[in-house]
C-alpha cells in the first residue's frame, strides 16, 4: 500500500486510470468501456446507486412477502424449470439456520452451471419477497447477489455496503475493492472549490470526508450528510452558471419598446372573448420587460387551455407597433399551422401581415416569403425549425417567440436569437414544470405563469378502462355525438406494427367507420398528410362536418375545437404522463362536460400509476410532479438538458431545500464578485471555466 501511496502522489484528478497503481490496464479498459470512467475524478465520482445494511442480514425465516430484503445463506440446490411459454425459470435454493428460500431468475438458464459450482458457498442476495409458486415456500425476485468470501476484508458484510452501477466484466466485489483503495489513497488530490464561508454557513461536511462517507459510510447519518454535500455542490455549480448567464444577458443593450399599452389595448378590442386576469397580468409582465432597454428573456408557463397564445400575440403586436418584426417557432408543422391560423385571424383585423414558413411550401412560395421577410414586407413569420436556417433573414426582428420550447435545444434557440440584434425572447410551454425544475433548467429566465383557465370550463372527467370495456366506451361516445358533441380517438402509430401490437390510426379509422359508427362522418389525421390535407381535415372538424377525428399525437398541442367533448386514447399505457395530459387538453374547451377515456391493459406498475394520476387530477402541475417522480428530470423534459444529469441520490422534489439554498448562495456570490476574481474564488472560477467554457465567460465585470 505504501508503494501505491507513493506512486499516487504523482497523479492528478485528470490522470487516466491506467496510471493509477492499483488498476490494471485491462480493468481500466473495462471501466472505460462499460462505465465511461476515464480519469481519477471519474472513478471517485462513481457513486453507489444504493446501499445494503449488512450489519445484520434478515433471517430467511423472518422475511415477509411484499418487502425488499437482504439475506445471506448457503446455496443448497439449483434447477431450471421450463414453462409453456418457452421461458426458463432458474430456481436457486438458499438456506440459513432459520429456513430456506428460492432465488428466482427469468430466462437466465446459463446461471444453473455457475450456481452449481457455488453449491455450499455463502452468498448475499437482495430482492423482493414474493410467492410465485415457481419453487417451494418463499421466493426472491429481481435478485442481485454476490459470493461472500471469508478472505475478503469485510467490504461485503458486517457494514453498510455500497452497491455500484456495474457492467460486463466488472463485479461488485472488484469495483468495491477498487473504490476502497481509491478512497484510501487518492482523496488527498481533492481541492474544495466551494468557498469556505459558504461551506460553514450551510453547515456542509468536509469534502474529503464526504467522499469517504458516500462510498463507505460508517452510519446512515454520515451517508445522508455526504449526499447533502454533493447535492449542494452540483446545484451550486449549476446555479452559478445560470446566474452568470443572467448577468451576462443584462450587459447587452436591447430595444426599449415604447408603444406597449396602446398595442395591448388594440388586441383587447379585437379579441372575441375577455382575457382572464392571469393573461392580463402576464401580458403586463412581458410589456414591462419590453419597455426596458435590455433583451427580454422570459418563460411563460401555463396548463393546457390557459390561453398562452394570446400572451404571445400581445408580445408580437407590441414589436410590430414599434416598427419591428416578430417570429414564432413551433416544434411541429401542425402546431405552426395552428398558431398561424390563430395569429393571422386575430391580427389581420389590425392590418398586420402574418405568413407561415412551412417545409411543405413550394420553393417559389418559400422564396417569396424569404424575400418579404428580408425586405420588411411582412410583420410576423411563423414556422418550425426552418426559421433558423441560414437563408431566413429579417430586416428588423424585435421579438422571437419559441413555443413548446423544451423540444428545442439551446443552440436552436440561440440561432433564432441571432436572426436579430438581440431581440426580446419569449419562450412558452404548455407542459407545467415543477418550481424546482424551473429553477434548475430556466434559472436564467424570468418566469410568468398563466394559472387561470377561461371562465365556464368544467374539469374533465377522466376514466381508465380495460380493453374489454371498449363496447361500453363506444356506446358512451355514440351518445355524446348524438347529443351534438364531437370526439377524438388517439392511436400511437400511423401504421400497424406487430412489434408494438398497437392499434394504428389508419386501421382504427376504417374499423370505426365500417363496424362501429357507420352513421357518423369520420376523419383521419396524422403527420404524413400534406399541409393542405391536414388543414382540410381540421377545417371539416371545426365546422362540425366530421363527427369523429381519429389521429396520432400530432394533435397533442395547439388544437382548439370547443365542441369536442370526449377523447378516447387507445393503448394509453404506451404514452408518457405529460403527453396524456396534453392530449386530454384537446377537450374541455367549451361549456359542456368533457371526458377523457384511457383504454389500456398496463403490464407494469409504472403504467398503472400513470393512469391513476390522470384519473385523480386535472392539475397540470400535480401531473408534472408525478411525472418527475416516475421518470426523473432528463426523461421528463424529453431531452437530456445540460446540468440535469443529476446524482443518483438527488431528488428534485424532496431535495428542493438544497436547491434553493444553493441558488441563494450562487446568486449572492456573483453579486459580490461577478468575475470570481477574489483569491478565495480562483479554484471555483477555474472549475466553472473548464466545465462550461462554451456557455459562459467570467470576465470580472458587472
Amino acid at each position: 500500500m505504501k508503494t501505491a501511496e507513493k506512486a499516487a502522489k504523482s497523479l492528478s484528478l485528470d490522470s487516466p486510470l491506467p496510471d493509477v497503481p492499483f488498476i490494471s490496464e485491462s480493468f481500466a479498459a473495462a471501466l472505460a468501456k462499460g462505465l465511461k470512467l476515464i480519469t481519477v475524478l471519474d472513478l471517485l465520482r462513481h457513486f453507489p446507486r444504493r446501499y445494503e445494511d449488512r450489519t445484520a442480514f434478515t433471517p430467511i425465516g423472518d422475511v415477509v412477502p411484499g418487502t425488499t430484503v437482504t439475506v445471506s445463506g448457503k446455496i443448497a440446490g439449483v434447477e431450471n424449470i421450463p414453462t409453456r411459454s418457452r421461458m426458463v425459470i432458474t430456481r436457486v435454493a438458499v438456506k440459513d439456520e432459520t429456513g430456506v428460500l428460492s432465488l428466482i431468475f427469468f430466462n437466465q438458464w446459463y446461471l444453473k452451471k455457475q450456481m452449481e459450482k457455488l453449491t455450499g458457498q455463502t452468498i448475499a442476495a437482495y430482492g423482493r419477497v414474493q410467492r410465485l409458486n415457481f419453487g417451494r415456500g418463499t421466493e426472491l425476485t429481481d435478485v442481485e447477489w454476490e459470493v461472500l468470501d471469508d478472505r475478503d476484508d469485510s467490504l461485503s458484510s458486517g457494514r453498510i455496503v455500497p452497491i455500484y452501477p456495474v457492467a460486463e466484466g466488472i463485479s461488485q466485489n472488484r469495483i468495491r475493492k477498487t473504490m476502497w483503495s481509491a478512497v484510501s489513497i487518492l482523496l488527498d488530490l481533492l481541492e474544495d472549490n466551494v468557498p469556505k464561508d459558504i461551506v460553514d454557513r450551510q453547515n456542509l461536511p468536509d469534502l474529503t470526508e464526504s467522499y469517504r462517507s458516500i462510498h463507505f459510510p460508517a452510519s446512515v447519518s454520515d451517508r445522508l450528510a455526504a449526499e447533502r454535500r454533493f447535492g449542494f455542490d452540483q446545484f451550486f455549480n449549476l446555479q452559478l452558471l445560470l446566474a452568470a448567464k443572467k448577468r451576462q444577458a443584462k450587459k447587452h443593450s436591447g430595444t426599449a419598446f415604447t408603444s406597449t399599452s396602446e398595442a395591448v389595448a388594440e388586441l383587447v378590442r379585437v379579441l372575441p372573448f375577455a382575457m382572464t386576469e392571469a393573461q392580463a397580468r402576464v401580458i403586463e409582465e412581458i410589456a414591462a420587460d419590453m419597455r426596458e432597454p435590455l433583451p427580454m428573456n422570459r418563460l411563460v408557463q401555463g396548463d393546457v387551455g390557459a390561453g398562452k397564445t394570446v400572451v404571445a400575440i400581445a408580445a408580437l403586436l407590441i414589436a410590430v407597433r414599434n416598427g419591428f418584426q416578430g417570429s414564432m417557432m413551433a416544434p411541429t408543422e401542425l402546431l405552426a399551422e395552428q398558431h398561424y391560423m390563430t395569429v393571422h385571424k386575430t391580427l389581420q383585423q389590425l392590418g398586420v401581415k402574418t405568413v407561415l414558413l412551412a417545409g411543405s411550401l413550394t420553393q417559389k412560395d418559400k422564396d417569396q416569403i424569404l424575400s418579404e421577410a428580408a425586405g420588411g414586407l411582412v410583420d410576423i413569420v411563423i414556422g418550425t425549425h426552418a426559421l433558423i436556417q441560414n437563408d431566413v433573414v429579417f430586416r428588423k426582428l424585435g421579438v422571437a417567440v419559441v413555443d413548446e420550447q423544451h423540444r428545442f435545444g439551446v443552440m436552436q434557440r440561440a440561432a433564432l436569437r441571432d436572426k436579430g440584434r438581440l431581440p426580446d425572447v419569449l419562450v412558452m410551454t404548455a407542459t407545467p414544470i415543477p418550481r424546482t425544475l424551473t429553477l434548475t433548467i430556466y434559472g436564467d429566465l424570468d418566469v410568468s405563469i398563466v394559472d387561470q383557465l377561461p371562465p365556464g370550463r368544467k374539469p374533465i372527467r377522466t376514466h381508465a378502462k380495460p380493453t374489454g370495456d371498449r363496447p361500453a366506451v363506444y356506446d358512451k361516445v355514440r351518445a355524446l355525438v348524438n347529443e351534438g358533441r364531437q370526439a377524438y380517438f388517439i392511436c400511437p402509430l400511423i401504421q400497424e406494427s406487430e412489434k408494438l401490437q398497437a392499434r394504428a390510426a389508419t386501421e382504427l379509422a376504417l374499423h370505426l367507420g365500417k363496424y362501429v359508427y357507420p352513421e357518423f362522418n369520420i376523419g383521419l389525421m396524422h403527420g404524413q398528410l400534406k399541409t393542405a390535407e391536414k388543414e382540410d381535415v381540421m377545417e371539416l372538424f371545426r365546422d362540425r362536418k366530421l363527427h369523429i377525428l381519429v389521429s396520432t399525437t400530432v394533435i397533442e398541442v395547439g388544437i382548439d375545437v370547443p365542441n369536442a367533448s370526449v377523447i378516447v386514447i387507445e393503448d394509453a399505457d404506451r404514452f408518457g404522463l405529460a403527453q396524456l395530459h396534453q392530449l386530454r387538453g384537446r377537450v374541455g374547451r367549451g361549456v359542456e362536460q368533457s371526458y377523457c377515456i384511457l383504454i389500456a391493459d398496463p403490464k407494469t406498475e409504472e403504467g398503472r400509476a400513470r393512469l391513476r394520476v390522470l384519473e385523480s387530477t386535472n392539475d397540470g402541475f400535480k401531473v408534472a410532479e408525478e411525472d418527475l417522480k416516475l421518470r426523473g428530470p432528463g426523461e421528463f423534459l424529453g431531452t437530456r438538458q445540460s446540468g440535469l444529469d443529476l446524482l443518483p441520490f438527488i431528488d428534485l422534489l424532496t431535495d428542493s431545500s438544497i436547491l434553493l439554498a444553493a441558488r441563494e448562495e450562487a446568486f449572492a456570490l456573483l453579486q459580490r464578485d461577478p468575475g470570481l476574481t477574489a483569491p478565495d474564488h480562483e479554484r471555483l472560477r477555474g472549475e466553472l471555466t473548464r466545465r462550461y467554457r462554451s456557455m459562459i465567460e467570467f470576465n470580472g465585470t458587472n
